[in-house]
């Protein structure tokens, strides 16, 4: 008998459990696809939400609705009175924050949903030009959801490696990181479509500048390792070797993708400090100017030196920049503490030491074949 009762009980259970389960029916809830904040009235949040209604038919609308409250919480349950359906988070994909806003602090949006178990740790981060609610309530002519285009933006400018990564886990992680700053994709409205147009730096979670959309390649360069990739550069009349080509331009455009990258970066004085960054590059040849003869060898050979030089430079370039603003978006920092025992790293301390930071760049490309050329 004891035995028959225990399995009874081993059946019954499961039915018990899946009753205190919540449900949510489809047609009966609105999706949250994208919240954007901005600075509100009186100090208040602003709430942008794109929200996806779906009918018994499996038809979707997607309502755009603006709130303000002194909490998310709050935002949500104005919201709710808005729309005929309860709304939930779970499917939300992006969160964007207007400049107003990011420039102030954005430390309580970011906790606010590293706190909230509904919300996915890889949803995107971004900023937008301006405030968001302009930005999603226009009406575009070829945009039925707003929400899911700037979520399939920038998910595959990401996957294709044209524009860094901000996932929620990535901003949380180098938020809370002594040595490392976070910064996360701008997009901005252009006549009837949205476009990234640049990246957003901040220092101690207060946005300080911007970055242009071309300077992406470089800060992937300082930050990881590509694994494929595009980019394009140009060599001014005075980075072309004198005996590549006959009569110099004032300039050569080269496009390369099949790109794939390693970088090496060594503390090599803890007082500076200073770092050598050395960084390999293999790539194709896709795009050149036609009177350079790139079947010669001794040419190619030429030009890879001429292209390393310029990256070198520019890659310095984008570094002393962000040094500038006291940003580090590279994490020379995380690097220092680990090289550095007992450093006691903080913040503060490490934004001192990288505002007179020296970093030697070395770049050492090479084009394994010419693409179309051969």
């Amino acid at each position: 008998m004891k035995k028959y009762r225990f399995y009874f009980i081993i059946l019954f259970l499961p039915s018990l459990l899946i009753g205190c389960v919540e449900t949510n029916i489809l047609d009966r809830v609105g999706l949250v696809t994208l919240v954007g904040y901005d600075v509100g009235k009186e100090e208040r949040m602003a709430t942008t939400s794109a929200v996806r209604e779906v009918n018994p038919e499996f038809q979707s609308n997607v309502e755009v609705v603006t709130t303000e409250n002194s909490t998310s919480k709050g935002n949500r349950v104005k919201t709710n009175r808005k729309l005929s359906k309860k709304v939930v988070v779970g499917q939300m994909r992006v969160v964007l924050f207007g400049e107003e806003l990011a420039k102030d602090d954005i430390h309580r949006y970011i906790d606010a949903h590293l706190e909230n178990p509904t919300v996915s740790n890889s949803l995107y981060m971004a900023v937008a030009e301006g405030e968001v609610a302009p930005l999603l309530e226009y009406e575009y002519q070829n945009i039925d959801d707003i929400g899911q285009h700037i979520f399939r933006l920038l998910e595959q400018n990401i996957e294709q490696e044209n524009m860094i990564s901000s996932t929620l886990h990535e901003v949380g992680r180098d938020l809370y990181s002594e040595g490392e700053d976070i910064f996360m994709p701008i997009i901005k409205r252009e006549e009837e479509l949205v476009e990234l147009s640049g990246i957003a730096i901040f220092k101690n979670g207060k946005m300080v500048s911007s970055l242009r959309p071309e300077d992406t390649f470089y800060v992937k360069l300082i930050g990881g390792n590509y694994k494929s990739g595009t980019f394009e550069t140009i060599l001014t009349k005075e980075e072309i070797p004198d005996d590549l080509m006959k009569n110099k331009p004032d300039e050569i455009p080269i496009a390369f993708d099949a790109l794939t990258s390693e970088k090496e970066l060594k503390l090599i004085n803890k007082n500076t400090p200073e770092f050598d960054l050395n960084i390999t590059i293999k790539t194709r040849l896709t795009e050149i100017y036609p009177d350079v003869n790139i079947g010669d060898p001794k040419t190619v050979k030429k030009l890879e030196e001429a292209i390393s030089k310029n990256l070198s430079r520019e890659i310095s370039r984008v570094i002393a920049y962000c040094q500038s603003v006291e940003s580090d978006i590279f994490a020379f920092g995380d690097k220092y503490r680990s090289s550095v025992r007992n450093s006691k790293l903080t913040k503060e301390k490490w934004h001192e030491l990288y505002k007179n930071m020296k970093v030697n760049v070395k770049v050492d490309l090479t084009i394994l074949r010419s693409g179309v050329f051969e």
